[in-house]
């Protein structure tokens, strides 16, 4: 019987720590109630068993664990879950562009504060200072922060 529940806790701890990886990531109630499961097993096994099967269970439970989750999510039981894609795309950088301070545009879109605006005949990401700007508003840049360029509308 404590062979059983000290399994049972060990496998308990298997089980949560899975679902903390898969279903829950970060610090949740899984992975601490894992670490319970897990520490429970091996105290158990020291008071039922004595020292050395207790340091065996330790270290096979520190050695096990993560080879064993290695494998789980190495292999192909977990490959259809994985995300497998490479983004391609890039950040254009404005200062390629030739958009300077004092350059004037006109929004694409609205800007509420953020949006796209059309400046020196390239689309760039625009930001206001707070205020909204309506579509097909005439625009200058006032500053380049980034890969954003702040803008005011012109009539400012």
């Amino acid at each position: 019987m404590e062979l059983l529940t000290v399994l049972l806790l060990l496998l308990l701890g298997i089980v949560l720590l899975i679902i903390e990886f898969m279903l829950i990531p970060g610090i949740t109630i899984a992975g601490i109630a894992s670490v319970i499961a897990f520490g429970a097993g091996i105290v158990l096994s020291f008071q039922y068993w004595g020292t050395m099967p207790g340091l065996i269970t330790l270290f096979v439970t520190l050695v096990f664990v993560p080879v064993f989750l290695y494998f789980l999510f190495k292999g192909r039981a977990v490959k259809p879950m994985m995300l497998n894609s490479d983004i391609r795309g890039k950040v254009i950088n404005i200062d390629d562009q030739k958009i300077h301070i004092g350059d004037e545009g006109v929004s694409i879109g609205r800007l509420n504060p953020t949006g796209m605006a059309k400046i020196e005949g390239v689309s760039v990401e625009a930001r206001s200072r707070g205020i909204f700007i309506d579509p097909k508003t005439p625009l200058k840049v006032t500053k380049i922060e980034g890969n954003t360029v702040i803008v005011e509308p012109l009539n400012q």
